[in-house]
């Protein structure tokens, strides 16, 4: 049984090999049997039912569960957006979301850290600071579980939940090779989509990573000083440092990529925003998303009416901008950007971005 200790909490990520060696499998080919059990979802060894009755036995004394992380809550509203809450081994919860969009299809939002270290101040998420990053194990476990729930193959990835993926790109990176490989889900790099308040040194090394996936930028301003209010990132990387970095991803990987607005009611949608943003993008292959803010308790903005979202939209089409406008889906179950809450790390309410583009491939 001193073996048990080396065992790791999870074997999700793991290549059929490996299990086999760290589970000291007599036989090469249940590591196979349980490597595709795991992709379908099934990560106790007692139904892994094509293993002889031994075998499971003896794995089940070693491992409980082959997953390290559990569904702790799970809730869905009219629209088909499930919110679900995931207990990790540790006892700290994180949140993600399954997103039906109306073509029908369904999104996993996942997150990539316990809280968030960046600070946004229109994100409650940062009001916690950062707890710990996520394993790749613990990031695939998520997508994991949405696909317990849905009723429907989940064809698409977004990392705009909890957390900062750029600055856990480790662990995200093995995680979207895990869910490209042929082996498992055989995911498009094209339908996963990372997203990034604006870490150049994590958009330089995504860049090198040679994974043509979407980056979204959240930009909310290109206005340096109202920028540095908004998101305290910009007072490490600038916009004109992060644009540096844009334009050398796009020459290394060739890739249209979207910048996010998140229009804040007063704040943000004013004919000068809009002349600054058509200033900023004039040389980049981008499309800017327009995203409503979602009312999160206790931050000092407010949704923009209707009325000024037309206005801002308008001033773009005068400026030549490629935008879309984007709707929240989940509002229903607090699951749409910025509404998200996990008051069970340490008593906080977490909320977070999870948005899904509608022309999405």
């Amino acid at each position: 049984m001193q073996q048990t200790t080396h065992l790791p909490l999870s074997l999700y990520g793991l290549e059929a090999e490996t299990i086999a060696e760290i589970l000291s499998l007599s036989k090469s080919f249940y590591a196979k049997q349980i490597f595709n059990w795991l992709v379908k979802g099934v990560y106790s060894f007692e139904a892994m039912t094509d293993l002889p009755k031994a075998e499971r036995e003896r794995l089940a004394s070693l491992m409980s569960s082959a997953c390290s992380s559990t569904i702790h809550t799970c809730d869905t509203d009219e629209t088909g957006a499930t919110k679900m809450g995931v207990r990790l081994h540790d006892g700290k919860v994180i949140e993600c979301v399954l997103l039906v969009d109306k073509k029908g299809r369904h999104t996993a939002c996942l997150s990539s850290q316990v809280g968030c270290a960046q600070g946004c101040t229109f994100c409650k998420t940062g009001t916690m600071g950062l707890l710990r990053n996520l394993s790749a194990e613990e990031i695939i476990e998520q997508y994991i579980h949405l696909l317990s729930v849905s009723k429907q193959p989940i064809t698409h990835i977004v990392y705009m939940g909890m957390g900062e993926p750029l600055a856990n790109i480790a662990a995200v990176t093995r995680s979207i090779r895990y869910f490209h490989n042929p082996k498992t889900f055989n995911l498009s790099l094209r339908r996963i989509t990372v997203s990034t308040c604006g870490i150049v040194p994590g958009i330089l090394k995504l860049a090198e990573q040679k994974l043509p996936v979407k980056l979204a930028v959240s930009l909310v301003s290109a206005d340096n000083r109202l920028r540095d209010r908004i998101m305290p990132v910009n007072k490490a990387w600038d916009i004109m440092a992060l644009k540096k970095a844009l334009l050398h991803y796009q020459r290394l990987g060739g890739k249209r990529f979207t910048i996010e607005y998140c229009l804040l009611g007063n704040t943000n949608t004013d004919e000068t925003s809009a002349k600054k943003l058509a200033s900023y993008v004039k040389d980049l292959d981008v499309i800017v998303n327009l995203i409503p803010w979602n009312p999160a308790e206790g931050l000092p903005y407010k949704t923009p009416t209707e009325e000024e979202i037309d206005y801002f939209a308008l001033q773009l089409d005068r400026l030549h901008v490629n935008y879309t406008r984007r709707r929240s889906r989940g509002r229903e179950i607090n699951g749409a950007c910025g509404q998200l809450a996990v008051p069970l790390n340490k008593g906080l309410n977490l909320d977070y971005d999870l948005m899904v583009d509608e022309d999405e491939e």
